[in-house]
């Protein structure tokens, strides 16, 4: 087998709107030609369980090798990848600019966008994918406390798992008719540019932080503008679309990139940076978008601008203008890094603040939660996220630390839901709040 590449990974754009993109017999062959590469290598094993599937067909056919694998069976392994990337971003020799140009996160793209395109989704992966849908209806006052109630309740979590199947003993966000929108306050701030920061950022604040955690966009209130960084809310927004990239529907993507981008791109030509606190929501921005619309200036315009919440406070770190005023040390703080976060490329810049902390250690895992906002609640894949999160649950039980933490949300509520050691999870912009004392 050849060398692989030692050249950075770089990544083509999605040609979703080709005929090519679209064609089946092209589809299938070009599966057949990675699912080959993958079978020579095997380096992804420990990933996702999309590379085990494949493996397991191949070393269970006739041959042995993957023209023995029934074309039909492909999708069996395009069922377990959730688009982490972690496969092109940390394993795979073979990305682009190696010759072989193996993207094998976009090729599960294409095939899950060519079988939805054919076969639509079910009800359940609908309604599950349309969180912003689903957080408004289930917002409204009286109706929040009702779902919470329910979501709680066992007889109705079994019957919803024999109805729709949603795994009983998984944890299903909290909703508040107190969204984020409706108790944002701020204070305006004269901006400071430093470095590559303008100091002047609007906070994206997805549908998960405005719905379903509306109180940490409390805690970076305070602690941007603790820093003296004038912070506001995004006037305007939907869902960033990655529940539905993750699906196939890239019809519904485009459908909400037109709502946001000209809403992003204007902020942006009036002077702000962008943050979210969610890093599949930054990741968005940051990188499929830009990908599916390599020739749109609005895009790269927002892509620009975007940045981890963390990255940010980083760079303004690097320059000195980061305040270390900090009232209390934290201990031991287990810090689960997203994947949406380690293929961003910044590295662990959670991990490098809140190591600003006097009395405080950060234990970064670098390793998958299983959860990805929806592999670990179907019921058809929820033991395979408790295998994939095991890695994760053991190490924050070894440490028993004071802290348990991870930029998404999602994650941590499934870490902390397994772990033993572990009450409640905490976002690191909590944490870095509650050492400032604010």
């Amino acid at each position: 087998m050849r060398e692989g590449s030692l050249e950075a990974p770089t990544r083509h754009p999605i040609e979703w709107k080709s005929d090519e993109f679209w064609d089946r017999g092209d589809l299938l062959s070009e599966l057949e030609r990675v699912y080959d590469i993958c079978h020579g290598c095997r380096r992804c094993v420990s990933l996702c369980d999309a590379f085990p599937t494949l493996f397991d067909l191949v070393d269970e056919s006739d041959t042995m090798e993957v023209d023995g694998v029934d074309k039909g069976d492909y999708f069996k392994v395009v069922d377990q990848c959730y688009l982490c990337d972690l496969c092109y971003m940390t394993k795979c020799p073979y990305v682009p600019p190696h010759e072989w140009e193996v993207d094998f996160p976009h090729l599960m793209l294409r095939a899950k966008a060519q079988r939805f395109k054919q076969e639509g989704a079910s009800f359940r992966d609908t309604v599950m994918t349309s969180t912003d849908t689903v957080g408004k209806l289930l917002s409204i006052p009286v109706v929040d406390v009702t779902a919470n109630a329910f979501n709680n309740n066992g007889l109705f979590r079994n019957a919803l798992e024999g109805t729709l199947d949603i795994h009983r003993d998984a944890p299903l966000p909290v909703y508040h008719s107190k969204t984020l929108r409706k108790q944002f306050q701020n204070t305006p701030i004269e901006p400071k540019p430093v470095g590559e920061t303008s100091g002047k950022v609007a906070f994206y604040a997805t549908c998960y932080g405005n719905y379903n955690n509306p109180h940490l966009g409390e805690d970076f209130v305070s602690v941007f503008e603790h820093n003296g960084i004038h912070i506001e809310l995004v006037p305007k927004e939907a869902c960033c679309g990655m529940p539905k990239l993750e699906l196939g529907d890239l019809a519904a993507v485009d459908a909400l990139k037109e709502k946001n981008i000209p809403i992003l791109a204007k902020l942006v030509d009036e002077g702000f940076d962008l943050i979210a606190p969610v890093p599949s929501c930054v990741l968005m921005y940051k990188q499929e978008l830009p990908l599916m619309y390599p020739d749109d200036e609005d895009v790269r315009k927002v892509q620009r601008a975007f940045f981890d919440p963390f990255e940010y406070l980083f760079l303004r770190h690097r320059e000195g203008e980061l305040k270390t005023d900090f009232k209390a040390g934290l201990g031991d703080i287990s810090y689960q890094v997203a994947c949406h976060l380690r293929v961003q490329n910044i590295g662990i810049k959670t991990r490098d603040v809140l190591n600003l902390i006097p009395d405080t250690e950060v234990h970064a895992i670098e390793r998958c939660s299983g959860h990805d906002g929806t592999y670990a609640v179907k019921k058809e894949t929820r033991d395979k996220s408790l295998k994939i999160a095991r890695p994760v649950v053991r190490q924050v039980d070894q440490k028993e630390p004071a802290h348990f933490a991870s930029d998404c949300p999602m994650a941590a509520v499934h870490i902390a839901n397994l772990a033993e050691s572990v009450d409640k999870p905490e976002h690191p912009m909590s944490l870095l709040r509650q050492a400032y004392g604010l």
